[in-house]
């Protein structure tokens, strides 16, 4: 069976019920989430001379000093996140995110109502992010060598801002600091038999995620290689696994960065 696009799957999910009036609304309210994102991240850079916030990873979001310099704080895990409370703690959204003021200090957006995911694992209070940052966006260096970091607006050029994403969902057994790599290995010179999936997506809204793009537009993507969306493990994180053929990691590698 030839496989559908993402708007002509939408439309037979929606004409056969598979999806619910909830899961209808928790995808609209996602959608809306990425724009406002994706809207503050650009008004912070047209704030700040054109240059985009920080994206840290690892120790860089684990502390208070840094804040000013990742557009958000926090290791996310099942237990309890880094600093203590990460995991719960909407003062690392609202009060020490650069991005807040753009916000209205709302915390409600940088999570996605389709994310279940408990502080504790099965137990606890939700977690208070879904949402990472492209990975070789607002950083000194990305995850694969020779491959532009875009660290402000003049730095988009060869891409365009329509095909540059900044904001991903990341799944639940995957999401930890606020950025998702992509491994480039395979984009130039093309040879998909090297692709690798370091950050998993979320595989919500009928199995796909949502991504907001440079120039502030939001898609709903639908995975096809059921490699992307590996059985969720809360207890074990998934990261790094090999690829290769996965028509997915080449997808996610035309919008991520280009060689440099």
């Amino acid at each position: 069976m030839a496989l559908l696009g993402t708007s002509a799957l939408l439309l037979v999910l929606l004409l056969t019920g598979a999806w619910s009036t909830g899961e209808r609304s928790r995808q609209a309210v996602c959608l809306n989430h990425h724009h406002l994102l994706a809207r503050a991240w650009l008004d912070y850079a047209n704030d700040h001379e054109g240059n985009f916030v920080g994206n840290l990873e690892g120790g860089g979001v684990m502390s208070l000093s840094y804040s000013n310099l990742t557009w958000v704080l926090g290791w996310l895990d099942f237990s309890g996140g880094f600093p203590g409370g990460a995991n719960t703690n909407t003062l690392y959204l609202t009060k020490y995110s650069p991005l807040a003021p753009y916000l209205d200090g709302d915390a409600r957006t940088f999570r996605c109502p389709a994310d279940f995911s408990l502080s504790r694992g099965s137990k606890g209070s939700p977690r208070v992010r879904s949402y990472s940052m492209n990975g070789y966006v607002g950083r000194v260096r990305g995850w694969t060598g020779g491959y532009r970091t875009i660290r402000q607006l003049g730095d988009i050029s060869p891409m365009t801002p329509s095909g540059l994403f900044v904001f991903i969902e990341e799944r639940e057994d995957s999401i930890n600091d606020g950025v998702l790599f992509c491994d480039m290995t395979g984009y130039a010179p093309r040879d998909p038999r090297g692709f690798t999936i370091i950050d998993f997506p979320a595989a919500w809204h009928g199995g796909g995620s949502t991504l907001s793009f440079a120039d502030a537009h939001v898609e709903s993507w639908l995975w096809r290689d059921r490699r992307t969306t590996p059985l969720l493990n809360l207890g074990q994180p998934v990261t790094g696994r090999s690829s290769p053929n996965n028509v997915d990691v080449a997808r996610l590698q035309d919008v991520t960065t280009r060689p440099q």
